[in-house]
C-alpha cells in the first residue's frame, strides 16, 4: 500500500478540494483530540489527509493546538509526508506580503516544549534535528511554487513564538538583529513531531505581513492579515496540488528512518503501556 500525504492547513487555509471518495475520519488518540476530523480522499491516485490546524471555524488558539494528537492521528492512517501551509510575518524587506517562504531551519521561542514531544514516561528518545525539514520535500515545493509562479524563497529560519498577541516593535528587531527570516505561532512544534514520527515534513511559509519592525509600516492587525489570507490560501493549494504528484512513492528518505538511531531506551525497558500509546510512532519496533 502507498503511504498518504499529509496537508495541514492554517490561517485561511480551512480545506483542500478536488478530492475523490471523500471522507471525513475523527481519530482518537492517547493525547487527545485532534484540532479536526481528517479530510481524506484520493488526488492523483494519491490518498492524501487534510487537517485543519486551528478548527474549520478557526476556534483553537496557537497554543492549544494539539500537535501531539494531531500527528499521531496522521501517522495512525498511513502519513508519511507532510505539508504544511502556515501565515507567518516577513523580517526581511526582501520578503513581501504574498511571498513564499520555505523554511530550512528554526529557532525555538515557545513555552510549552514538554508537549512538543511523543517520548518519555519511559521511553527515551533524541532525534537529529540540525536539518529539521525535509531537504526532498522541500525541493519539490519550490519546484512547484516556481511552475505556479509564486515568489519564493528557498530556505531562511522561522522563529516560533507562543502569541496569540502579535509582537513587540522591541521583539521584532531583537529577530531581525539575529538574522531569522520569518515569524509564526505554530510550526515548530509540528516539525518535531513529524521528525519523531519519521514523517517528512516541509512547510509553505505564506507571508501576510511585515511583523512590526518596518517603518512607515502600519503595526500588524488581524484586519491587515486577512486581506492577504484568501490569495495566500489560493496560492498554496496551487502549489500542493501540483507537488503531490512529485511525491515518491517509497517513504525512503533519511527522515523516514529517524528514530532507528534515537532510541536510547532498551527494548526490553519499555513499559508496555508506553509502548501501546506509542504504536503507530514505534512502527512494529
Amino acid at each position: 500500500m502507498i503511504p498518504a500525504i499529509g496537508i495541514i492547513g492554517g490561517s485561511g487555509v480551512s480545506g483542500f478540494d478536488g478530492l475523490e471518495n471523500v471522507e471525513q475520519r475523527k481519530v482518537e488518540t492517547p493525547f487527545g483530540d485532534p484540532s479536526d476530523v481528517l479530510v481524506g480522499g484520493q488526488y492523483q491516485g494519491r490518498q492524501v489527509w487534510f487537517l485543519s490546524r486551528h478548527g474549520q471555524s478557526h476556534t483553537i488558539l496557537p497554543t492549544e493546538v494539539n500537535h501531539r494528537a494531531n500527528f499521531w492521528a496522521l501517522r495512525s492512517v498511513g502519513v508519511r509526508w507532510v505539508i504544511c501551509a502556515t501565515a507567518v510575518g516577513s523580517l526581511k524587506e526582501e520578503y513581501s506580503p504574498r511571498s513564499v517562504v520555505l523554511p530550512d531551519q528554526y529557532f525555538d521561542r515557545t513555552s510549552q516544549r514538554a508537549s512538543h514531544t511523543f517520548f518519555g514516561e519511559g521511553i527515551v528518545a533524541h532525534v537529529g534535528f540540525a536539518e529539521p525539514i525535509s531537504a526532498g520535500l522541500r525541493e519539490i515545493l519550490a519546484t512547484a511554487g516556481c511552475a505556479e509562479g509564486a515568489e519564493i524563497h528557498d530556505g531562511g529560519t522561522y522563529v516560533c513564538m507562543d502569541g496569540p498577541a502579535f509582537s513587540t516593535k522591541a521583539e521584532s528587531r531583537y529577530y531581525r538583529h539575529f538574522g531569522f527570516d520569518i515569524i509564526g505561532m505554530t510550526n515548530l512544534p509540528e516539525v518535531k513531531l513529524a521528525r519523531e514520527a519519521e514523517i517528512a515534513l516541509a512547510t509553505l511559509g505564506m507571508v501576510t505581513d511585515y511583523d512590526c519592525w518596518r517603518e512607515g509600516e502600519e503595526s500588524v492587525e488581524a484586519s491587515s492579515v486577512v486581506e492577504h489570507l484568501a490569495a495566500n490560501a489560493e496560492m498554496s493549494a496551487r502549489i500542493i496540488k501540483r507537488a503531490i504528484g512529485m511525491i515518491p512513492k517509497e517513504p525512503n528518505w533519511p527522515e523516514h528512518q529517524s528514530l532507528d538511531a534515537a532510541i536510547f531506551t532498551p527494548r526490553g525497558a519499555w513499559p508496555t503501556e508506553t509502548e501501546e500509546k506509542l504504536a503507530p510512532i514505534l512502527n512494529g519496533r
